[in-house]
């Protein structure tokens, strides 16, 4: 059972920025800094992809709408993406079973997923763009700095990652205006924009 702290706070990050944590692990692998990484991980192809995909996130996630659009995109990539890194660490560990730790690792990416993308549209209802730069940079740094604690000190890490995500949905209950007045602003340019493409 040793390798589920380090599922679960796999699968919170990834939920958060996956494409960060399979190139964190597999730099960490790659590097000899930790030899829990599973061999798929560390494969240069695979580093590349995640390290290009990385810098799209750093981007879009700094710019007002298009991080919740980039959001909506990741619905489904990053709870699998959870589910994947969860059953590999498994499978490298043999402690429990791929599927068990694949359904923890996507349910846990899946659930802070919610909070990110949540709290994105609840950022994007106010005017100024700040917001969303400095929610990005911490985004990145948090999930660097728990997917980092985790190699050394998974159990620990896990704690902090189950503190992170209960904090973000408390809060996405408390930020539920904003996000409704966030949705209600794009529905609004949704009908805009319909009803100026119209034949005149």
């Amino acid at each position: 059972m040793s390798v589920l702290p380090l599922v679960f706070t796999s699968g919170w990050a990834s939920g958060v920025n996956a494409y960060a944590v399979v190139l964190l692990l597999g730099l960490f692998g790659v590097t000899g800094i930790s030899d829990d990484v599973p061999g798929t991980l560390q494969r240069p192809e695979v580093l590349i992809v995640a390290g290009v995909l990385f810098l799209c996130e750093a981007v879009a996630d700094k710019i007002p709408y298009v991080d919740s659009l980039w959001d909506s995109a990741h619905t489904v990539v990053r709870p699998l993406a959870g589910a994947w890194v969860g059953a590999l660490l498994a499978g490298q560990s043999g402690s429990v079973p791929d599927v068990a730790a694949g359904l923890l690792g996507g349910s846990t990416a899946l659930a802070s997923h919610a909070v990110k993308a949540g709290t994105r549209m609840a950022v994007n209802a106010s005017p100024e763009p700040f917001s969303n730069i400095v929610l990005s940079v911490a985004e990145d740094l948090g999930v660097g700095g728990v997917v980092a604690f985790a190699m050394f000190h998974p159990v620990a890490a896990a704690v902090v990652a189950g503190v992170l995500l209960a904090g973000g949905l408390l809060a996405l209950v408390l930020l539920f205006s904003r996000i409704r007045r966030f949705l209600r602003r794009r529905a609004r340019r949704r009908e805009a924009r319909r009803l100026a493409s119209r034949p005149r």
